[in-house]
């Protein structure tokens, strides 16, 4: 079986809605300009509390990176980013409709990926894609593509992790595309295949000889 090398992309923000047309499932994709974060504190602030988005957030950036930034302040007041953290992007689902509405972004960054039910049914319709990081541990090595601190909105009232930071990228990735233009998942493709050859492979275990927590010999009893 001949293995396809995935195919790369660099993409210059704000993203263009032909430049998004053009991302395919398993792309890599890195990205030049400025990218923006906001998850549950961010999201609250805005969709539930009712205050009004960053000035000039919209106009800066349609990327919307949930993370975690490992950021310091210097003693000249600016910020020193060694790392930025990914988290999992399917506990944010409830205020992706309102939040993609409200600010017209259109790339998507985080962990984990959502149900597909979201891209076909809020993403698409939106022309939104979701990028996801490539494994665990990447923070220290996504965090070299940061270039810069534009700047950070209520850093005192939602602390360094939840805090909106517009930060200034350059070659920022690698970032797999889990999800298309047209709300097809990668994750989701990869995992009925699995599934289709799952209890095949179940069917060629022993019967566990320890029988320790959690091992088994059948599919039914699995615990995850």
């Amino acid at each position: 079986m001949s293995i396809t090398e995935p195919r790369q992309v660099r993409l210059s923000l704000p993203a263009k809605a032909e430049d998004i047309a053009r991302l395919e499932l398993a792309d890599v994709v890195f990205l030049d300009g400025l990218v923006y974060t906001a998850r549950e504190g961010v999201y609250q602030r805005v969709l539930g509390d009712g205050e009004p988005l960053p000035e000039g957030l919209v106009e800066s950036s349609n990327v919307n990176f949930h993370c975690s930034p490992a950021a310091s302040v210097e003693p000249d007041g600016s910020f020193r980013v060694g790392g930025v953290t990914a988290t999992a992007s399917f506990r944010f689902v409830k205020w992706m409709a309102d939040w993609l509405d409200r600010t017209g972004t259109k790339i998507v960054i985080g962990k984990g990926g959502m149900p597909q039910s979201v891209y076909r049914e809020i993403f698409a319709p939106r022309g939104v894609v979701y990028l996801t990081t490539v494994g665990y541990g990447t923070g220290a090595l996504l965090g070299r593509g940061v270039r810069g601190v534009r700047r950070v909105n209520w850093l005192d009232e939602l602390g360094i992790a939840q805090a909106n930071w517009l930060f200034e990228v350059e070659n920022f990735g690698p970032f797999i595309v889990d999800s298309d233009i047209a709300g097809n998942s990668l994750f989701a493709q990869q995992g009925e295949l699995i599934n289709q050859r799952i209890d095949a492979a179940y069917r060629g275990l022993k019967a566990p000889t320890l029988h320790r927590y959690g091992e088994t010999d059948d599919r039914r009893d699995e615990l995850m």
